[in-house]
């Protein structure tokens, strides 16, 4: 009887030690997947924070991307043409810019999807640096096409320009070429003789060879005369004594006037170049040099 029960003691103690012994394995392994589980979620949010930090780096390069595209158009719309390569530089830096960002996105995409993190806000932020990189790439597309239009529009000016510049100097050209027109008369000077011979005057009037005078003839040659511009030279020299000058043509008095200038010589000075210039050919009569 009393074996009996020593055995069934012993069956017992045999039955807890092994119950104990197998608790003690499964605490033992609980603690160690407790500790793999705080090791991994350590892990997680150690990859979490850099992803954050990569993202948060990533935006401030496209945000200097901005500015840059602002700095780029302000260069086209203050210059123009005149720092064309410059500005096409400036372009071709930020597209590449754009470039290195949008490669940072995918390699940190590639790293999220091996580390095995599925977090909603983690591809929610991706997704959004995707799209603005790609409004930015499509940005500076968009700014290539309007330099490489602002270049078109600034050629056809300066081809237009130039030619209103032409056409401003034909014109002033005419001007000038008119006004020396209207201001230019044309006077010959000389004896009676000389006129005569020249056909640029003719006797009028008298009687038989008495009291004849001279009028300007209707039938001379203009190689008979010289220009004058009366808007650059308002007087004309007469080798002649005072008294010994007579204007023949129909100049207005009171256009004109002869002073003696010195010994054996006088001169006519236009007064009123607007009344004198209205009769263009100037007939100027002096005498002869008495012989010595």
């Amino acid at each position: 009887m009393r074996k009996g029960v020593v055995i069934g003691l012993a069956v017992v103690c045999l039955a807890l030690v092994g119950a104990a012994g197998l608790t003690y394995s499964k605490y033992k392994k609980s603690q160690a997947d407790f500790a793999k589980a705080t090791a991994d979620q350590d892990a997680m949010r150690q990859r979490y924070d850099q992803a954050v930090n990569e993202i948060v780096s990533i935006q401030d390069s496209l945000n200097a991307i901005v500015v840059g595209e602002n700095q780029a158009q302000g260069d086209i719309e203050l210059h123009g043409q005149t720092v064309h390569e410059q500005v096409l530089r400036r372009i071709d830096t930020i597209k590449a810019s754009i470039a290195r960002t949008k490669a940072r996105i995918e390699d940190l995409d590639a790293k999220l999807k091996h580390n095995g993190m599925r977090i909603a806000s983690m591809r929610k932020m991706i997704d959004n640096l995707r799209e603005s990189a790609q409004w930015r790439e499509e940005k500076i597309a968009g700014l290539t096409t309007q330099v490489d239009t602002l270049r078109t529009r600034v050629t056809g000016l300066k081809f237009e320009i130039q030619g209103q510049q032409e056409a401003l100097q034909r014109n002033q050209d005419e001007l000038k070429q008119r006004q020396a027109e209207l201001a230019t008369i044309y006077y010959a000077m000389g004896t009676k003789d000389e006129l005569t011979r020249a056909h640029v005057v003719e006797p009028n009037g008298g009687v038989l060879g008495v009291g004849k005078s001279l009028k300007v003839s209707g039938m001379f040659e203009e190689a008979s005369f010289s220009p004058l511009n009366t808007d650059e030279q308002t007087t004309i020299q007469i080798p002649a004594k005072k008294g010994k000058v007579q204007v023949l043509s129909a100049q207005p008095p009171g256009s004109y006037k002869l002073t003696v200038v010195g010994k054996d010589m006088v001169e006519l000075q236009i007064v009123d170049r607007a009344e004198f210039r209205k009769v263009k050919h100037l007939v100027i009569l002096r005498a002869p040099p008495r012989a010595a």
